[in-house]
Parts: structure tokens; C-alpha cells; sequence
């Protein structure tokens, strides 16, 4: 009998400690393949905020004002009767341009896409600048908001000087 037996000693701490590289290289990998495959360019639909085209606005200039770093943007709304006139970014500085490449573009989007609808439904932007465009469609809401609240507070006074006389 000429085999020699080989006597193999494992530490079990060797063990555990390739156990664990072991699936760290597993995750390792799968994170790799995850990042690097191409992603389909989605478009998400605002579907909160909804407006009715029976609604009816007071005219005039109504404007919200974001914060960004310390430096103030106000978006503004101009509004006749029954149609959404305009919409515009005021007050928008370098600074502001340069930290957020994306809002100028964004908001440009959201506010033809108002306009040539004259509705808040059925906005769509890009998966790249989702959470910009939420922003600006929420500030643009708000002052279209103001417009609807502007007329509300007009019927009531209408008909608070009708009960008093």
C-alpha cells in the first residue's frame, strides 16, 4: 500500500471569512449588473392634481415663490377668465441655474404642456427629472389655486353685502 494519507487541517475562522467574501463577490456582481443595464425612459403622469375646465379664474398675476439654496424663485401665473395665460419663471439667478441644471428645461416642459392643454391633467415628465418637475407643477398648482381661491373670496363678499342690504 503505497498511498500516503494527507491530513488537511481547516480553521474554522478561514472558513467563515471566505464564506462571507464569498457572497460579498455575489452581491458585488449583482449590484454591478443591476447598475449598468440600460433603463427604459419612463414618463410619469401627474394624476393629483386635476382641474376642471369649468372652472374659472380671476384675472391677473399670481405667483409663488420657492426657496433653492437661499435664493428665492418665484414662479408666476397669468390668468384671463377662463384660460392659463402665461407662465414664467422670475427671479431665476445663476446660482440657482448652475445647483439645478434641470429646472430651466423642466420647467419650460411643464409650462407648454399647461398652456397647450389650458389643464393640470395629464402631465408628463421625464424619469430624469421627476422630483424637479414635482416641485415646479406643485408651485405652478399653488398659484393657480390662489386664482380659484381669489374668486371664491369675491362670490363671498358678493353675497355678504346682499344679505346686508
Amino acid at each position: 500500500m503505497s498511498s500516503k494519507t494527507k491530513i488537511v487541517v481547516l480553521h474554522v475562522k478561514e472558513l467563515i471569512y471566505t464564506g462571507i467574501f464569498a457572497v460579498l463577490g455575489i452581491l458585488f456582481i449583482i449590484l454591478l449588473i443591476i447598475m449598468f443595464l440600460p433603463k427604459e425612459e419612463k414618463k410619469n403622469t401627474f394624476s393629483q392634481v386635476t382641474q376642471s375646465s369649468s372652472n374659472t379664474f380671476v384675472p391677473g398675476v399670481y405667483t409663488t415663490s420657492l426657496i433653492l439654496n437661499d435664493n428665492v424663485v418665484e414662479i408666476e401665473v397669468t390668468v384671463d377668465e377662463t384660460n392659463i395665460n402665461s407662465i414664467r419663471l422670475v427671479n431665476l439667478d445663476e446660482a440657482v441655474t448652475t445647483m439645478y441644471p434641470l429646472i430651466q428645461p423642466s420647467f419650460e416642459d411643464l409650462a407648454n404642456q399647461i398652456i397647450t392643454n389650458q389643464s393640470l391633467d395629464g402631465i408628463t415628465y421625464s424619469e430624469d427629472s421627476k422630483y424637479t418637475s414635482m416641485i415646479l407643477l406643485n408651485a405652478i398648482t399653488a398659484s393657480l389655486e390662489k386664482a380659484l381661491e381669489a374668486e371664491t373670496a369675491i362670490d363671498v363678499d358678493v353675497d355678504m353685502d346682499s344679505i346686508v342690504e
